[in-house]
């Protein structure tokens, strides 16, 4: 029900601070989702390091979350790629999805 077994074995766990200016909405939510699908891994994304924890692959729970900016997003994940699984969606949003510049042209 919260995105897989993550209990029981090695389990790999990473946050990262959301700076998307308006914060985990739907195309960010997306671009999580499609990434972590890539991984074999069950991967679980929470605002608190306490959860409670939803399925990184699900984009309705994701975009269920509405993480504000400012946010810190806590990754965690269980499985043979885990460790790669974590490190990418830490990426992802630490390249501000891949978006930065598309939203700006105010400035």
């Amino acid at each position: 029900m919260a995105g897989g077994d993550i209990s029981g074995g090695k389990a790999i766990a990473g946050s990262v601070l959301l700076t998307h200016e308006v914060g985990l909405h739907a195309r960010p939510s997306v671009k999580l989702t499609k990434l972590a699908k890539t991984f074999g891994a069950a991967i679980q994304l929470g605002t608190s390091a306490d959860g409670p924890w939803i399925d990184a692959k699900s984009i309705v729970k994701v975009m269920a979350a509405k993480a504000p900016q400012g946010t810190t997003l806590h990754f965690r994940a269980a499985g043979l790629d885990a460790d790669e699984a974590v490190a990418a969606l830490v990426a992802l949003v630490e390249r501000d999805f891949d978006e930065a510049g598309t939203q700006a042209g105010h400035g």
